[in-house]
């Protein structure tokens, strides 16, 4: 038996990985809402409010998670996440797995929590990503403290980079793999391929639009700040004049 999450903060893409490993026979929870999440979500918040009690904001854009890693896993954190994964836990096909973004704001306990499942750690060029908004664009509504803005722009890039630098910082499961957004849009054929030897099954091919790749490009409004470079040297998104390949 396979099962598989997702992580990758919203508007990364994630629904295209969703979308792909439901079109391949993988249960991901029911019901599921037009981006592959997996419903009813509010336990998930719950428990992301539940971590953030362990999360200490050290001023400007730095956060310590020492106490998270530290700390016993709460009993309640424990029963909100079973509570969420209801459907895909008492699921008894052979592939199975769940999406949801806030997925992520989580990350350190989940795979304590389940340290032999597949992680597939989605990223998209954060220019692009905080285009749209997010429910996550506001880490206060987590329960995480961050520089206070009236800047939407800001706020979500904010939101951004506390994922991305959680991410960064954590011990990675067993079974993880890396994939952008870009490479599934443009070279969709190389990265199921990819994905298939990392899951172990076939996977199913789905639409996708180029058109989603450097939106950034013609965005009026705020789109690059300087504590992307970090992440955008990393994956490969570092020239302005050079679309990610």
């Amino acid at each position: 038996m396979t099962t598989i999450t997702i992580i990758g903060r919203g508007h990364s893409g994630t629904r295209a990985m969703s979308h792909t490993l439901s079109a391949s026979g993988v249960f991901m929870g029911r019901p599921l809402n037009v981006s592959g999440d997996l419903l009813p979500p509010q336990t998930m918040y719950d428990a992301c409010r539940v971590f953030a009690r362990y999360v200490d904001w050290q001023g400007d854009l730095s956060w310590n998670w020492d106490r998270a890693l530290a700390a016993k896993i709460p009993d309640e954190f424990k029963f909100l996440i079973h509570t969420y994964l209801t459907t895909v836990r008492l699921h008894n096909g052979e592939h199975k797995g769940w999406k949801i973004p806030e997925t992520t704001l989580v990350f350190p306990w989940i795979t304590r929590m389940f340290p032999e499942i597949k992680y597939i750690f989605w990223i998209r060029d954060p220019r692009d990503s905080i285009i749209g908004r997010h429910l996550t664009d506001d880490l206060h509504d987590f329960g995480i403290d961050y520089p206070p803005t009236e800047d939407e722009r800001l706020r979500r890039a904010i939101s951004w980079k506390y994922q991305y630098d959680l991410v960064q910082a954590m011990p990675k499961p067993k079974y993880w793999i890396e994939v952008r957004l870009e490479d599934f849009v443009l070279h969709q054929d190389e990265t199921l391929a990819r994905l298939e030897a990392f899951l172990g099954i076939p996977l199913a091919k789905i639409p996708v639009n180029p058109e989603v790749i450097g939106r950034w490009k013609t965005d009026e409004k705020p789109h690059d700040f300087d504590f992307f470079a970090p992440a955008i040297a990393q994956y490969g998104y570092a020239s302005v004049e050079q679309a990610p390949v």
